[in-house]
């Protein structure tokens, strides 16, 4: 989580009591068995608004940060090293894993909806590797899908009060390195509470004008009905749950929305008889599925991967991992430098941008609720937007079978989802389209090189990204006023 937002954390993420819950606790320390109730306590230097501000912006760090967590751990299964016999299970754990991300992506384009609702503003922003953080669920880390990082998921999604023998098992498991873990839920919780509450955040405040900035389940959730996606890697047929796309005009709205979030993240409560679609339960079936030592579903990536090396950094190792001396237990990263890897990866980066920008300008252009017009500009970023989900799927494949260094030591590189040096948007309408021309000018240049310099390699997905970016910049060119 960026610094200026971490160093807050330790004053705004307090509750306090009001003075009856005060009382009760008193007569509870005396011997009355009671439940006592938190409520938010207001840190200093901000208002109820300003504070749910913040935590929404928080809320979609979180989200964001998952979804490429999740994505990651999903590109990692698979390879020729599964035996035959356990292939199709590995696919549909991928599936289940994808489709959960796809689902934060969701979450994340909900918690944007409520910011546009308060009058705040969006955030689609989150940090390279931010290290453990006040209400982060667990370090980032961009990691093989193991039982280990299965279980910081799982205690990420978990319900409240969730306390068996296993449930304390995959706990000790999850913060077996050291890390400071925290649950999902209760940053919902918290919002909720806020947001619920007329005398924390004003009627006034809800501005359901807003509705038509937002998006919508029309333009965003298409093809993500139930039981509609989760079907392209295996012939099992899956049962999938809604991706959860909601626009808010009212308090009420805004409530509910984000506590349908939490639910799909967590479920209610934890009943081992019940079959829930929650994250949490999804995720706790494949742990208890997956192998301890008998076979390997995973293929040999690395961890956070880099295209870059930061100099000022001690925790920077080229295509290998090491402790330090400053934390030890600290996720570590590695750069790819071997010279072919390298360019998928900047073109992986830039797509990934691609997408980020194409989501943002769609959130400052107004359309019509619940109509995706592809005719309009709107219409077209969003379609765009899909065109980059495909793309960082279809690049992160590749650099999954790609090797991290020229050693030989067979550790494949990976999607780095490093984020571009800047999310804002420029001031004019006009320039927003030149932003998008300076990018997909850029994927011209890489994807040419790429061409050249190895002919062999995905030629034809190559050249369908060429001619795609053709069509899209002459597009572009036309938005882009003649002086």
């Amino acid at each position: 989580m960026r610094s200026r937002m971490s160093r807050r954390l330790g004053s705004v993420l307090r509750f306090g009591q009001a003075p009856e819950v005060r009382t009760l606790a008193a007569k509870a320390m005396k011997g009355t068995k009671l439940l006592v109730r938190t409520e938010p306590e207001l840190p200093p230097g901000y208002s109820w608004h300003d504070y749910a501000v913040l935590l929404l912006h928080i809320a979609a760090e979180v989200e964001h940060a998952l979804m490429v967590q999740y994505l990651y751990a999903a590109y990692s299964l698979g390879g020729p090293q599964v035996p035959p016999k356990h292939r199709d299970r590995v696919r549909h754990w991928q599936e289940v894993v994808l489709g959960i991300a796809k689902e934060e992506m969701g979450h994340l384009v909900t918690v944007q909806n409520v910011l546009r609702l308060i009058g705040g503003p969006l955030n689609l922003d989150r940090e390279d590797y931010p290290w453990g953080k006040d209400f982060y669920p667990f370090d980032f880390t961009l990691e093989r899908l193991t039982k280990d990082s299965l279980a910081r998921y799982i205690f990420a999604e978990a319900p409240a009060g969730w306390d068996d023998a296993e449930a304390r098992e995959i706990k000790k498991r999850a913060g077996a390195t050291g890390q400071t873990l925290h649950r999902v839920g209760e940053l919902y919780d918290r919002m909720q509470k806020i947001l619920a509450n007329p005398e924390y955040v004003k009627d006034a405040d809800f501005q359901a004008s807003t509705t038509t900035f937002q998006a919508s389940w029309d333009e965003w959730g298409r093809g993500y009905m139930r039981g509609a996606r989760g079907q392209s890697t295996t012939t099992r047929r899956q049962a999938t749950p809604d991706v959860i796309v909601r626009p808010v005009s009212t308090r009420d709205e805004a409530v509910e929305a984000l506590a349908a979030v939490g639910k799909q993240g967590e479920a209610r409560f934890f009943d081992p008889d019940v079959d829930e679609a929650s994250h949490f339960r999804r995720f706790l079936n494949i742990y208890r599925d997956y192998p301890e030592s008998e076979w390997v579903p995973v293929r040999p990536v690395s961890i956070n991967p880099r295209t870059e090396m930061d100099l000022n950094s001690d925790r920077v190792v080229v295509g290998r991992l090491k402790s330090t001396s400053l934390a030890a237990a600290a996720p570590q990263y590695t750069t790819i430098t071997h010279p072919e890897t390298s360019r998928w990866a900047y073109l992986f980066n830039l797509r990934y941008r691609m997408l980020l920008m194409n989501l943002s300008h769609a959130y400052e252009l107004a359309g019509a609720l619940g109509q995706g017009d592809a005719l309009t500009a709107r219409g077209v970023l969003i379609n765009r937007t899909f065109g980059e989900m495909y793309n960082v799927r279809a690049l992160s494949n590749i650099l999954v079978e790609l090797p991290l260094d020229t050693s030989g030591s067979g550790v494949m590189a990976g999607p780095p989802f490093e984020m571009p040096y800047s999310l804002d948007l420029p001031a004019t309408e006009a320039d927003r389209w030149r932003l998008h021309r300076d990018l997909l000018e850029a994927s011209q240049h890489l994807t040419a090189e790429l061409r050249r310099e190895n002919p062999q390699r995905h030629t034809d997905y190559l050249r369908a990204l060429e001619d795609l970016d053709a069509e899209a910049l002459a597009s572009v060119r036309k938005m882009i006023p003649k002086s």
